[in-house]
């Protein structure tokens, strides 16, 4: 309330929307709504009338035909694979992988592939209207450096993974680089790190047990994939006797710092398992659908009370880090696959893809909402084009009709990227022509030229 005679408070930032949807609370959407920001941070949401009697902002962004939202949290990625894009599509997920990525991956892999990768990929999702992700690749380092050159918030994942790779050549490189890592980046307040052992199929018992000891003593999360295809059920069930997660039960992994991707082939009793334990479950249901691994049962699992978030996967297996289409793909397939047309409605939808990615990665005490004292990740999405009128209900637009084209700006604690459709501090030209560089590099690869 604004005490009469008063003098205005000062606030960086001013955001004046036609619509804001803070997610939290749940189901609701203001109308005529502004945001205010200082020193990055949320300080007020409040009546645009209200707001400008308050504050006294050195800037104001006026979007009246617009709807302010917390940025996307894209909760699995892997962002330097942006570069092999559409590079080998088409085929089942052991094929794709083993005869086609890792091979082409094994002539690349370097430093600045992954640092051109993870620049193309930040812009790409700005543009997308996502604000952190949740990163898992090779070269953290590299990673966790571009992320911070540009502004941006991730949570990088330090790789385990049973065979040697150009990062490094056996177990104990792979954890002590992991443990550098992490040191470096302790109490950075946009980047953050996470355990990321590649797979059950490719960790073997030792190795998840030293993760677990170290995530605990660390404080970290472990992110991995996780039931993602049949195969892998049989394959477990046939080198362990048990299933994997169940595998990883036995190992005690499955608590609340596990991120479990994919999670195609449950059954009731592994549903009910993740709900008791905090796990959370990332949907990435384009990669799923295009690789024929399954279908995650999002309905069960949010229904159960299980932490749901939305993932793309990265770019070879999607192929796109289109955050609004993921989101409408994610409610649509759950209605599906629960053969419930009211199961994962708008609203659920738009929170896993908010606070629900926030939470599974550890950031919900900074980003996932609209509220005060939280950091100012943020877009506006237009709905004045016509793809998006008449606009009867807000949020079902959002889900159902808009697209990453109509994202107009992003900011990132306060911070503009995305200003009227246009990147600030990244050159689009630039990155396209470096991208193609790295097509013809890999076309040399692919024919052994």
């Amino acid at each position: 309330m604004t005490v009469e005679g008063a003098a205005p408070e000062a606030c960086d930032l001013l955001v004046e929307a036609g619509h804001v949807v803070p997610v939290e609370p749940h189901g609701v959407v203001l109308d005529d709504h502004a945001v205010a920001v200082r020193d990055g941070a949320i300080v007020a949401l409040l009546p645009r009338a209200e707001a400008r009697a308050r504050f006294a902002p050195a800037e104001v962004v006026s979007r009246p035909g617009g709807v302010l939202l917390p940025g996307f949290v894209n909760a699995h990625t892997h962002n330097p694979m942006t570069l092999m894009r559409g590079i080998a599509d088409d085929l089942p997920l052991k094929v794709w992988l083993q005869q086609h990525i890792w091979p082409i991956e094994a002539a690349v892999m370097a430093p600045d592939f992954v640092a051109d990768g993870v620049t193309l990929a930040i812009a790409e999702m700005l543009r997308g209207g996502t604000t952190s992700c949740n990163e898992n690749y090779f070269f953290p380092d590299v990673q966790a450096a571009v992320y911070r050159r540009h502004g941006f918030r991730a949570r990088v994942g330090l790789p385990v993974i049973d065979f040697p790779t150009a990062w490094a050549s056996g177990d104990d490189e792979y954890f002590d680089k992991a443990g550098a890592v992490h040191d470096q980046w302790r109490g950075d307040p946009l980047v953050a790190t996470a355990f990321a052992p590649h797979a059950p199929y490719t960790v073997n018992d030792a190795n998840f047990e030293r993760v677990r000891m170290l995530a605990d003593q660390l404080d970290v999360p472990v992110h991995l994939h996780l039931h993602e295809t049949a195969q892998e059920v049989e394959q477990s069930l046939k080198e362990h006797g048990q299933r994997p997660i169940a595998r990883l039960d036995r190992l005690g992994l499955v608590n609340d710092r596990l991120i479990a991707v994919h999670m195609t082939q449950l059954t009731e009793a592994e549903i009910h398992l993740c709900a008791e334990r905090g796990v959370s479950v990332v949907h990435c249901p384009e990669s799923n659908l295009k690789l024929a691994s399954g279908f995650c049962p999002a309905c069960a699992l949010e229904r159960a009370g299980v932490n749901l978030a939305i993932g793309t996967d990265g770019c070879a297996s999607n192929n796109d880090l289109d955050m609004v289409g993921e989101t409408r793909t994610a409610a649509l397939l759950a209605k599906a696959v629960a053969q419930d047309a009211a199961g994962f409605d708008a609203f659920t939808a738009l929170r896993a893809a908010t606070l629900g990615g926030a939470k599974a990665i550890g950031f919900d005490h900074l980003v996932g909402s609209l509220e005060p004292g939280k950091q100012a990740d943020m877009a506006c999405i237009d709905l004045r084009e016509l793809e998006t009128q008449p606009l009867h209900h807000v949020v079902s637009q959002l889900v159902y009709a808009a697209g990453r084209h109509q994202v107009s700006d992003v900011w990132i604690a306060g911070a503009a990227k995305l200003r009227g459709r246009e990147l600030v501090d990244m050159d689009p030209a630039a990155l396209v022509a470096n991208a193609r560089q790295w097509r013809t590099r890999m076309a040399g690869i692919r024919t052994g030229a």
